[in-house]
C-alpha cells in the first residue's frame, strides 16, 4: 500500500503586528492541503499566536527543516532553511518598489500586473530572483467578503478617515478642523482610524473629536472597516488602494501619485465638495476606480494564497535556484543575526 506523501513545513516570518493579518490566509490554506504551517517572530505580534504555533529559537527552525520562509517583511533571515519568499506588506503607496529588491528573496509574489512587469524587469537584469503573480494573501477573506455588485450609498453616508504616520505625507493636522466641522452636524457618520505608528498626539486630538457621529476604531485590520463604510479620505497611505478594490471612491489630499482613479485635492476648502462629488459616485470615475483595480489586483477570487503555495511548489519543482547567486549584503546580514542573536552558520 502506497505510503501517503510527507508533509510540508512552511515557516512563516513576522517582524511587525501586521504580518498576522497577511499571512493568517496562507496558513489557512496551507492547512487546508494537510501541510504544516508555524511562525517565527522577532518584533510585536507574537504574543497574538496560539500555543504551540509559534518557533521560539532558530534551532527550532533548522530543525523543523521547512520547505520554505514566507514574510511580508523587506528581509528575512538568510540562516533559516528553504526558499524565501516575499508577499509584502501592501500596495505601492507612492515611491518605486524597487527599492525594497535588498536581495534577501528566492521568490517575490506579486500582487497584479503592474508589480509584475516592475519586478520581472528587475529580475531579467539581476538575475538572482524569480516573480510569479499571485494576488494579495491578505485580501482573500476580504474578497470573499465583498463578493458581489457595489452597494448603494447608505443614508446617512459613512466616510472612513485615515492617514499615514509619516509626518511629510499625512494630512490628519491639515484636515483636522475640517473633520472636526463635518462630523458634528450629522449630515455623515464617520469612523476613523491611524496607523499605529501615528503621532500619538495626533490620534488625541481625533479621538477627542468622538460624539454620536464619529467614532475611533482601533482594529489592528483596517480591511475589517472596509465593508461598513461608502467612502474613504486619506493622503498617501498605502490601504487606499486596498480599498480602491472595494470600486468605492477616495478622496485624497496632496497624494504623492494622483491619477484618475482619485479625487486629490490641496486645499482644506475643497474638502467638503470633494467629499460630496464622490457620494455621488460620477460614472467616469467608478471606471477609473475599475481600471487602476485591475492593474494593482484583478484576483476576485479569495484565492491568492493557493497561488502563493503554488508559485512555491512550481519554483522549488523546478530546482529551487535562479540564474544568480543573491548579492552577499553583509551589512544587513549582520543586523538580523544581531536582533536574532543568532551566530552560527547559515
Amino acid at each position: 500500500m502506497p505510503q501517503p506523501a510527507p508533509r510540508k513545513h512552511y515557516l512563516l516570518y513576522g517582524s511587525e503586528r501586521y504580518a498576522l493579518a497577511i499571512l493568517r490566509p496562507l496558513q489557512e490554506a496551507i492547512r487546508a492541503r494537510g501541510d504544516e504551517a508555524a511562525w517565527f517572530f522577532d518584533g510585536p505580534g507574537a504574543e497574538d499566536l496560539a500555543d504551540g504555533e509559534r518557533l521560539l529559537s532558530v534551532a527550532e527552525v533548522r530543525a523543523w527543516r521547512p520547505i520554505a520562509v514566507i514574510t511580508s517583511s523587506n528581509a528575512v533571515p538568510h540562516f533559516f532553511p528553504g526558499v524565501k519568499v516575499e508577499t509584502f506588506h501592501g500596495f505601492d503607496a507612492g515611491k518605486p518598489r524597487h527599492i525594497y529588491v535588498r536581495g534577501f528573496f528566492d521568490l517575490y509574489c506579486t500582487t497584479g500586473p503592474r508589480d509584475t512587469a516592475k519586478f520581472r524587469e528587475i529580475a531579467d537584469r539581476v538575475g538572482h530572483f524569480a516573480v510569479i503573480e499571485t494576488g494579495f494573501p491578505k485580501l482573500d477573506p476580504f474578497m470573499k467578503e465583498i463578493a458581489g455588485p457595489l452597494a448603494p450609498v447608505r443614508q446617512p453616508p459613512v466616510i472612513l478617515y485615515h492617514s499615514t504616520f509619516s509626518p511629510s505625507w499625512s494630512a490628519a493636522e491639515t484636515l483636522y478642523e475640517e473633520v472636526k466641522r463635518l462630523s458634528r452636524d450629522g449630515r455623515w457618520r464617520w469612523i476613523v482610524t491611524f496607523h499605529p505608528k501615528m503621532n500619538p498626539q495626533t490620534t488625541a486630538k481625533f479621538k477627542a473629536l468622538q460624539n454620536d457621529h464619529l467614532t475611533f476604531a482601533e482594529n489592528d485590520n483596517i480591511l475589517e472597516l472596509f465593508p461598513q463604510v461608502d467612502l474613504m479620505c486619506s493622503d498617501t497611505s498605502s490601504a487606499l488602494n486596498e480599498f480602491l478594490l472595494t470600486g468605492k471612491p477616495v478622496v485624497t489630499f496632496k497624494n504623492r501619485r494622483p491619477g484618475p482613479q482619485l479625487i486629490d485635492i490641496d486645499d482644506p476648502a475643497q474638502f467638503e465638495g470633494a467629499i460630496e462629488r464622490a457620494l455621488a459616485r460620477p460614472p467616469e470615475l467608478l471606471q477609473a476606480i475599475r481600471d487602476y483595480a485591475d492593474a494593482i489586483h484583478p484576483y476576485r477570487d479569495g484565492r491568492s494564497s493557493e497561488r502563493v503555495l503554488d508559485a512555491i511548489d512550481a519554483f522549488v519543482a523546478a530546482g529551487a535556484r535562479n540564474p544568480r547567486r543573491k548579492p552577499l549584503n553583509l551589512w544587513r546580514k549582520l543586523k538580523i543575526r544581531r536582533r536574532i542573536g543568532y551566530w552560527g552558520r547559515a
